[in-house]
């Protein structure tokens, strides 16, 4: 069973710094690429960052400069860096796996981050 649990959310002020991790078990980490998405009150799902089983990142345009997402294959984890973050910020952060090969996704159940201005 594939699991990924996000955790290192929390309560921030504006100009400050947050580090997400999420825990993938029971499916071959480094062969799928992986991702953070957001979803803000009263907001779509959108994507945050996503980096490949090579290391290729693509980040939103909100983000560029400010994030970085980031693996660790030997612990099955990935990482999202979320610097000078801003109240638009403030949203729950879900981790994705896209299963290579047959495009599955899987999502982590989230972690809330809210930036005070």
């Amino acid at each position: 069973q594939v699991q990924l649990v996000e955790s290192g959310g929390g309560l921030v002020q504006a100009g400050g710094s947050l580090r997400l991790s999420c825990a993938v078990s029971g499916i071959i980490f480094s062969f799928n690429s992986m991702g953070w998405y957001r979803q803000g009150p009263g907001k779509q799902r959108e994507l945050v960052a996503r980096i490949s089983r090579i290391g290729i990142t693509n980040y939103a345009d909100s983000v560029k400069g400010r994030f970085i997402i980031s693996r660790d294959n030997a612990k099955n984890r990935v990482y999202l860096q979320m610097n000078s973050l801003k109240p638009e910020d403030t949203a729950v952060y879900y981790c994705n796996l896209n299963q290579t090969g047959n495009g599955m996704d899987y999502w982590g159940k989230g972690t809330l981050v809210t930036v005070s201005s």
